[in-house]
Formats: C-alpha cells, structure tokens, sequence
C-alpha cells in the first residue's frame, strides 16, 4: 500500500499504538479520502502530534449504545480504519482542514493510559488491507452501478460520473460506501465487511433496501 509519500506492507510498517479520532458517521476505507475540519483543542493536538512523528491516526466511530446514550468518552466500535494525514492547512482562525487517505482497517485493542487530551489505543492492524488482494475481480460491477444509479435518482442526489466510471473495483466500492450517505450503523457494517465483494454485496443490499422502501425515509438513516 503507497499512501503519499509512504509505503506500507508488513505490520512493522505500523505504529503498535494509534491515536484515535472517534467521530460518527464518518466512514474511511483503504485509499478512500476523507477530508476533516479539525476545531476541538483535544483534536488539534492529536493532529499536531501525529504531524510530528507517523502522520496516522485511527478513525473509529463511537459505539452504536454509546451514541443512543450519549456518552461522552464511552466505548468505541471495536474496528477503525488507519489513516495518513496527506495533506492540511491552517485556516488562520484555530482550524485544520485534513485530508486523510486510509491505509487499513484496524481493531481496537487496550487504551494506553497516556497523559494526552485525547484517546490512545494498541492497534492490530489488517495486514490483508496493505497487499491489495481482495477479490476485486469478483465485483458485479455493472449490478452495483445500475443499484447506485437508481440509489441516487430516487434520492435526489448526484454523482460525477466520469471519475465513477474511471475509477477501479477496489476504489469504486470503497469510494461508492464513504460517499453513500449512511447512518453510522451501516457505515460500520461497510468497515467490517470481511473483503471488497463483501463489501459491494452490503452496499448493494443496503442500498435495495431503501429503495423497496420509497427512499431515505425507511430504516436506513440518511444524512
């Protein structure tokens, strides 16, 4: 895996701990982008941590009973994805904007009780994520296009379709879940799908749902 101006291949190419960035319904994948607009005190240390050493940090979203509690600090989904800060600017006002580009998926193991504002956790990481062997020849890319498009018709929305069409199974699957406006349970599903054609029969199968139901106002939450 090349992520800007690093390679990873093996699990020593890893930090063994990770900051970590719990925020929901945010979804980043492997070679997936995720731009960030970072405000918080807590989160702009991190961020300036991470600048001065590996430049990753592990994006996790919140446990789903931690959300519907509303617990500040609570548990965290077990799996995350690693991401390289690959570019960011000061706004000028006490902000980053980053972009992130995911190297793998990750699950969470012990917090480290490290005197930091924000959470640190030992990290094992996907190895499988790193070699790019995921099946990607086994999508039904013509199928997951067609749902996409019917997806995005019956909700309003749009899509560049030149880069879409351009685009790779890998990137193409992976692009299509982040991008999906989800709610963050099944943003997770997408995470943990097991490989990539997995994932596209989830994203696929999601997606049928909310169109037997008429749209973005069945079960599915939209955001």
């Amino acid at each position: 895996m090349h992520v800007g101006n690093a390679r990873y291949l093996k699990e020593s190419d890893l930090p063994e701990t990770i900051p970590v960035f719990p925020l929901s319904g945010a979804l980043l994948l492997p070679e997936g982008h995720l731009p960030l607009n970072i405000f918080e005190p807590r989160y702009l240390a991190m961020f300036d941590a991470a600048i001065a050493s590996h430049r990753l940090i592990g994006m996790v979203q919140p446990a789903l009973q931690a959300l519907e509690a509303g617990t500040e600090g609570g548990a965290l989904s077990p799996i995350g994805c690693i991401g390289r800060i690959t570019s960011f600017s000061e706004t000028g006002d006490g902000r980053y904007v980053v972009s992130l580009t995911g190297v793998c998926r990750f699950r969470l193991l012990e917090e480290i009780g490290e005197k930091t504002p924000y959470r640190v956790f030992k990290q094992a990481p996907f190895i499988a994520d790193l070699s790019g062997e995921d099946g990607e020849e086994d999508i039904d890319r013509a199928n997951l296009l067609r749902i996409f498009r019917n997806f995005l018709e019956s909700n309003q929305l749009e899509a560049d379709w030149d880069s879409v069409e351009r685009a790779g199974n890998r990137v193409l699957v992976n692009s299509l879940s982040m991008m999906s406006p989800f709610g963050p349970a099944e943003k997770q599903a997408l995470l943990e799908a097991p490989d990539l054609k997995s994932r596209a029969d989830a994203l696929i199968a999601i997606m049928e749902i909310v169109l037997a139901q008429g749209g973005a106002e069945g079960g599915v939450i939209l955001q």
